[in-house]
């Protein structure tokens, strides 16, 4: 696992005229949320529950829809083996290139583009199978379609005994996912501002 002074060195430090985390998080807010979700980022507690259950030794491709400011990118990268990748997919051009700007690793790819096409990203990417797909995104607030479609793309992506972790302030995403998902575990993250709904779906 990476030191923390690996950790460190992945940031550059912040550029005159570059917001910090919450500045650029409560900007992405204001100007979309509907697809942000919420106005503070996760907490630590939120973060390490929702990751606790991966396999970091056998995790070799993760992705992240919805990555906002990094703030689950940066605690997936520590945990990632060397030869692991990440992949964060976002439709807010603001926040890609500030993932872009502030995160160096080379492990480390941030995408302009829609969850619900990332069967095609990571082929793009050169990978055929993800091993963990992570969602932050509102899917009680998305379009009509979009987030059943999203959860449709993320099944066929993953690889076998693969899983599809979500964290949500409403449990609505739990009936898009029972659709392709036949295990489903869940929890409550109380110590989160609003608490959170978590799920981790397997595919086996």
């Amino acid at each position: 696992m990476p030191s923390s002074t690996t950790a460190t060195r992945r940031a550059r430090s912040r550029a005159p005229g570059v917001p910090t985390p919450w500045g650029m998080f409560f900007q992405g807010f204001l100007k979309h949320p509907v697809m942000v979700g919420s106005v503070i980022p996760s907490s630590d507690r939120l973060i390490d529950r929702m990751l606790a259950p991966v396999d970091w030794e056998n995790a070799k491709l993760f992705v992240e829809y919805g990555p906002g400011v990094g703030t689950f990118c940066r605690p997936i990268l520590d945990r990632l083996a060397p030869d692991a990748k990440l992949i964060a997919i976002d439709t807010n051009a603001d926040f890609v290139r500030y993932l872009r700007h502030t995160i160096t690793d080379p492990r480390f790819a941030a995408v302009s583009g829609s969850a619900a096409d990332v069967e095609q990203i990571v082929r793009d990417h050169g990978h055929d199978a993800a091993d963990y797909v992570l969602s932050g995104l509102p899917f009680s607030t998305l379009p009509e379609g979009v987030g059943p479609a999203i959860v449709a793309a993320t099944h066929q992506v993953l690889r076998p005994g693969g899983a599809f972790l979500v964290y949500q302030f409403s449990p609505k995403i739990r009936q898009y996912v029972a659709v392709h998902f036949d295990r489903i575990d869940h929890g409550m993250e109380w110590w989160n501002v609003p608490p959170a709904q978590l799920y981790w779906a397997h595919k086996d």
